[in-house]
């Protein structure tokens, strides 16, 4: 095995040394209470963002990073105990702490495209962690789709995420992402659940997510639906006035778009390979990881 020291500067090298020694510092040190302390840790989160960034089969993993077993099982071990989601929510706490979180947040969806590969899962696949039975894989024009809902703050930075089917409506995801937002105070206190401003386009502007962000007094920004308008003009007088639209603030909205993007650089994102949906959530989540330590490689 090639020691860690010698990827640097070469193809296989994704973490500078001081993203990782943040990264590091959240990160288990061992299996368990009584486990053996890893020795490899950083050797092999490089195999995860290798594999990541190039969309190959686990076990064709180069030698470099050892055996490819270690690799995929302590990758899905962070997946299923919750570790990747509790080291995205210690850094967007250390951005809250700085100044460096926007809490404008804009929500939207992205349709992935499912492999071949990816598919065939059974039903009663035991897995630890949340695994809906359907794998969040289902159809749509293109095929087997998975839709990747994310929530970011206002410089496009993952807050949140979360999988349903290609065919999945938008709408009735903004509530759980909602609550799936919970930034701890690094000074003590509850921690923050409900930003200043939410921006989404016409699919979340259903009335029960309307009324949802009222009574959380966050301001929204989604524009009507044409139906909607059509209905409440239709009412005349006993339609009500239009809601409150800041056209302003909307175009904000295009960092959430350049999120996916910036996520859809890794090829493991970009398309799913993976059969269980923990695992490729886990690769999503990952991804918004690495933004956030570049973002906060000069403020720490």
């Amino acid at each position: 095995m090639v020691a860690v020291a010698t990827l640097a500067g070469d193809r296989y090298r994704v973490l500078t040394d001081k993203q990782w020694e943040l990264l590091e510092l959240l990160l288990p040190k061992s299996e368990g209470h009584v486990g053996r302390n890893f020795t490899n840790n950083r050797l092999v989160v490089e195999g995860m963002l290798y594999r990541l960034r190039t969309s190959l089969p686990w076990r064709d993993l180069p030698e470099v990073f050892g055996p490819w077993q270690t690799v995929w099982k302590r990758h899905r071990r962070y997946a299923a105990d919750g570790t990747w989601d509790r080291v995205l929510t210690a850094l967007v706490a250390l951005a809250d702490s700085t100044g460096n979180l926007d809490w404008v947040m804009s929500v939207d969806s992205t349709i992935v495209r499912v492999h071949q590969h990816g598919a065939g899962a059974p039903d009663d696949s035991v897995t630890g962690g949340y695994e809906p039975a359907d794998h969040a894989i289902g159809r749509s024009r293109g095929g087997l789709t998975t839709k990747v809902h994310l929530a970011a703050d206002g410089h496009g930075h993952g807050l949140a995420v979360l999988l349903t089917p290609g065919q999945a409506n938008d709408s009735p995801l903004l509530p759980p992402l909602l609550d799936a937002v919970a930034v701890p105070r690094l000074d003590g206190g509850p921690p923050r659940r409900n930003p200043d401003v939410v921006i989404a386009d016409r699919a979340y502007s259903a009335a029960s997510n309307r009324a949802l962000l009222r009574r959380k007094r966050i301001q929204t920004v989604i524009p009507e639906r044409r139906d909607q308008v059509a209905n409440r003009k239709r009412k005349g007088r006993a339609g009500g006035r239009a809601p409150s639209f800041d056209t302003e603030t909307y175009k904000r909205r295009n960092v959430i778009e350049r999120a996916f993007n910036r996520a859809k650089h890794w090829r493991a994102v970009a398309t799913r390979y993976d059969k269980l949906a923990i695992t490729y959530r886990a690769g999503f989540v990952l991804a918004l990881i690495v933004e956030w330590l570049k973002s906060l490689g000069d403020t720490t």
